[in-house]
């Protein structure tokens, strides 16, 4: 399937603002280098106006045919979610789904999806608070409230908030590849990617603000992911024990020192696999793997292709968005 470019936002009464901001401020307006420009469509079951979340009214210009027929649909959070959306919606959603759009519901934009029937048997997560009464609600759905996003192939959840700006920027990394993924990041100045699996929020809190080490130390190790990174060199780098600091890393990030490693090498090997020609035994040793055997099963176990498979579908992609007099988009 082409990658998204036309994307309907559902916007019911209640929508919220800041879900809203979340679609303009990853897809919207401005077009950085090297990045496509994505047609956003706001849409309700009426077009005119609709009140927000905190208040504020919002032009929506488009009924529900522009939802029905985008490439990537939103279901929008909205404080109404605790009653059941119009059932006009739930059939255009269905209408999409049937067509092969791409439906994502970030935070309780989950429950439409869940209404529509496009959960049921799947995988699906939701804002933590409201976890308990969605799985209550539809019993027919596996519930994982502890996880940022779940990616059920058509169908794509997210938790609450912020974790909205990493399903979108998961979803551009599927669709479009790293390297644009990345770009948008950096202009958001967000990470430019959580694993879905990262837990929503963390039991104690995160480093002080006076304390940069942990980031120094993520900075320096990004820096050389070429040479053989352990916990042990971390520690060292971090001027405390093992022990202490694998506690204080999984507690300020929500993951593993190893599982942080794995994502940052294969992170770098899709950048270079789209904005390089280097071979695979190259990038292999760049990114600081043993052998290209290894990075191949690595990549193929964690991305679902192979490293040539990535790079034919993402390199012409890339080549797409890049600039007019040909440069490439930097990793």
């Amino acid at each position: 399937m082409t990658p998204f470019r036309s994307i309907a936002a559902y916007c019911p009464p209640g929508v919220s603002a800041f879900g809203l901001g979340v679609i303009a401020e990853v897809f919207g307006a401005k077009t950085l280098p090297g990045t496509p420009t994505f047609e956003i469509a706001l849409c309700s079951d009426r077009p005119g106006a609709v009140t927000s979340d905190i208040g504020v009214p919002i032009t929506v210009e488009h009924g529900l045919d522009a939802l029905a027929a985008a490439d990537l649909v939103i279901a929008c959070p909205w404080s109404g979610f605790r009653s059941p959306p119009t059932a006009d919606a739930v059939s255009t959603l269905q209408t999409a789904h049937h067509r092969g759009a791409l439906i994502a519901g970030p935070c309780v934009g989950a429950f439409l999806l869940a209404e529509a029937g496009l959960l049921d048997r799947r995988r699906a997560t939701t804002h933590w608070r409201f976890a308990a009464t969605f799985a209550a609600r539809y019993p027919r759905v596996r519930m994982t409230p502890d996880v940022l996003y779940v990616d059920e192939g058509q169908v794509v959840t997210g938790a609450g908030a912020m974790a909205g700006v990493d399903m979108c920027l998961h979803l551009l990394r599927r669709e479009h590849g790293s390297a644009i993924a990345n770009t948008i990041a950096r202009d958001l100045v967000a990470p430019p990617h959580r694993h879905g699996g990262q837990a929503q929020y963390l039991a104690f809190p995160a480093v002080p603000a006076t304390d940069d080490r942990l980031a120094d130390v993520l900075a320096w190790a990004t820096a050389h992911l070429d040479t053989a990174l352990s916990v042990d060199t971390l520690a060292d780098r971090a001027m405390c024990s093992r022990r202490s600091f694998y506690r204080w890393f999984k507690t300020t990030t929500g993951t593993t020192p190893h599982a942080w490693l794995r994502t940052q090498r294969l992170n770098r090997a899709e950048e270079l696999l789209e904005t390089t020609d280097l071979t695979v035994d190259h990038i292999a040793h760049r990114v600081g793997y043993a052998s290209a055997t290894a990075m191949r099963e690595q990549f193929t176990l964690r991305r679902g292709v192979s490293p040539h498979a990535y790079r034919r579908t993402f390199r012409g992609s890339c080549q797409e968005a890049s600039h007019a007099d040909g440069t490439m988009p930097h990793a």
